[in-house]
């Protein structure tokens, strides 16, 4: 079983920067890292996904923070909610503009590069990381908490991918206390 010690521990290899993305906006504290294009400059060179200094407009802004929210939405398919069919047509349509091809590294092993730069090439980078999580089956471990007010996202590290939670002694309580008071009225 997944310890609470870990319900901030990062999902592995690229799927972190998605995680991550997600985690840039705070339901439960109202807090958005991606608030303005200068901040999410400032975010996307941070996670490696940005030059130092390239700039970004409104309309950029606009497409990383529908991925956002799109992912979110699917991320609760991951926990057990309904897909979310309008998350997948955003999903589907910021892919188009967001192409990437294989490239062979120095030492001959291909990898997913993005073929353009600007929010294109970030997208580009974050859907490479959703393909690689894919095909290591590692991407259906990455969840978000169904806490309406929460929705952070975490990795199942449990063995039995069974988690539900982003953790326990928070969200989780809260449900069971919810849950009983509830009970507790109609019984």
């Amino acid at each position: 079983m997944s310890s609470d010690h870990d319900w901030d521990r990062p999902a592995p290899g690229g799927l972190h920067l998605v995680q991550q993305l997600v985690n840039s906006a705070d339901l439960e504290e109202g807090s958005d890292d991606l608030a303005d294009p200068e901040a999410l400059g400032a975010w996307l060179h941070e996670h490696g996904l940005a030059a130092a200094g390239e700039r970004f407009d409104a309309a950029g802004l606009e497409r990383v923070i529908a991925f956002r929210e799109a992912v979110r939405r699917l991320l609760l398919a991951h926990n057990g909610g309904r897909l979310d069919r309008e998350a997948v047509a955003t999903l589907d349509a910021l892919a188009a503009g967001a192409c990437v091809h294989v490239e062979f590294g120095p030492e001959g092993a291909p990898a997913l590069v993005p073929c353009a730069g600007g929010v294109d090439g970030a997208l580009g980078r974050l859907f490479a990381a959703i393909a690689r999580a894919q095909a290591d089956r590692t991407w259906e471990r990455l969840k978000v908490c169904p806490a309406s007010t929460c929705l952070w996202a975490f990795y199942d590290f449990s063995r039995n991918h069974s988690r539900t939670w982003c953790t326990m002694s928070v969200c989780g309580n809260r449900a069971k206390a919810r849950t009983y008071r509830r009970r507790a009225r109609a019984g």
